[in-house]
């Protein structure tokens, strides 16, 4: 049994950068406590189930120290006003999942001679708040009157990740790293991401977070999009930045999805504040959370009363019961990956011009008549 020689400082740092202690991985590795404190070295083989399970490339153990893994996007998530650091590994395969299927998006846009999108980028620091929403309003024809005839949050937001994708925006909505239902992301530490390109730009959205929730991340990151910036982002309605760029998108967000005239008409004198949020979430279909802050914007509510109230939001949905992802791959396919970029995919698939072992790569799946199952449910055929 040839054993290697693996500093115990790359050890520790795959661990981690995981979020792994010692006791998380003794049942499959009994031995690695041994391995850090240099007692006993693994087997080349017991080094590729590590690299696995911590989901790092094996090559990293081989190094003279632990690499540095800069962020591949510009990060703009705070907590207490502070940047999140360390990114987990989940968010950054995340990331470069979602990296190389706009790189291949791009790349067939460009040889079909797709035309460039002449909203990425269109808007600055200097935009005003209110025209700004209104634009990315009428592109996507989202408008209150259409998300009225939407009868629960799914509904809206299915309607507003659709108009996103027929403008030509790449949405992706996942809570897990690819088809890994072991791997979830945590909307504590990331709630999306945009990939700002005028040929294919993209937005990613955490699954794992709430529905009404989601809205405003895709809005947020719309915004960015809108920017011509890529960005990576856990902001929320009531988030206070103090950089100027999450706090332009923030405001063009509920904009967006609550213009603040309308919610100002909408007011009953004397509505005790839980209702008016309540009757208000059914209008909008937004989170109780983003009606909050405009009931802030509308001066209907003190900075005081608006974290008391916040607060107390927070933990009545933290009561609420969690609900499981899942359901039928086909259907939920077309939002994971978006259908825009599905149907690309596939067609160039079927067609010849894009290699199987690429496209089930991007897509994260193993079999060929997966991918035929797939196509099939998009209207390609077999």
């Amino acid at each position: 049994m040839v054993r290697v020689e693996v500093k115990a400082d790359l050890l520790r740092w795959a661990r981690d950068r995981a979020g792994f202690t010692l006791d998380d991985l003794s049942s499959k590795f009994p031995k690695l406590q041994q391995w850090e404190s240099g007692e006993l070295k693994p087997t080349l083989k017991q080094i590729e189930n590590y690299a696995k399970a911590t989901y790092a490339p094996v090559g990293y153990f081989f190094l003279i120290d632990p690499p540095e893994e800069p962020l591949p996007v510009p990060d703009f998530r705070t907590m207490a006003g502070r940047s999140v650091l360390p990114a987990s590994p989940n968010l950054r395969d995340m990331i470069y999942a979602c990296q190389e299927r706009q790189d291949w998006f791009r790349d067939n846009a460009r040889i079909a001679g797709g035309d460039r999108l002449a909203f990425v980028g269109s808007a600055n620091l200097l935009s005003p708040i209110v025209e700004t929403a209104a634009a990315i309003r009428r592109a996507l024809s989202f408008d209150l009157a259409r998300r009225r005839t939407c009868a629960t949050w799914t509904d809206a937001l299915r309607l507003f990740i659709g108009e996103a994708d027929r403008l030509g925006v790449l949405v992706m909505c996942s809570g897990i790293v690819m088809n890994n239902t072991h791997r979830r992301l945590d909307p504590e530490e990331f709630r999306g991401f945009a990939l700002s390109d005028d040929l294919a730009p993209l937005v990613f959205i955490n699954g794992a977070d709430t529905k009404s929730a989601q809205m405003f991340t895709l809005a947020h990151e719309l915004a960015h999009i809108w920017l011509g910036q890529t960005a990576l982002s856990n902001t929320t309605a009531t988030s206070q930045h103090q950089n100027a760029v999450e706090t332009w998108c923030n405001r063009v967000a509920a904009e967006l999805l609550a213009p603040l005239e309308i919610v100002r008409n909408e007011l009953r004198a004397d509505e005790p504040l839980q209702e008016t949020v309540a009757r208000l979430v059914r209008i909008f279909k937004v989170s109780s959370l983003v009606i909050l802050q405009r009931l802030r914007d509308a001066r209907r509510l003190t900075w005081d009363e608006l974290r008391a109230a916040y607060q107390s939001e927070l933990d009545r949905i933290s009561r609420l019961p969690k609900t499981e992802g899942g359901g039928d791959f086909y259907v939920t396919a077309a939002v994971r990956y978006s259908r825009r970029f599905t149907r690309a995919l596939v067609e160039s698939t079927l067609e010849g011009r894009t290699l199987y072992r690429d496209a089930l790569r991007m897509l994260g799946i193993s079999k060929t008549e997966t991918l035929h199952e797939l196509g099939r449910s998009l209207a390609f055929g077999g």
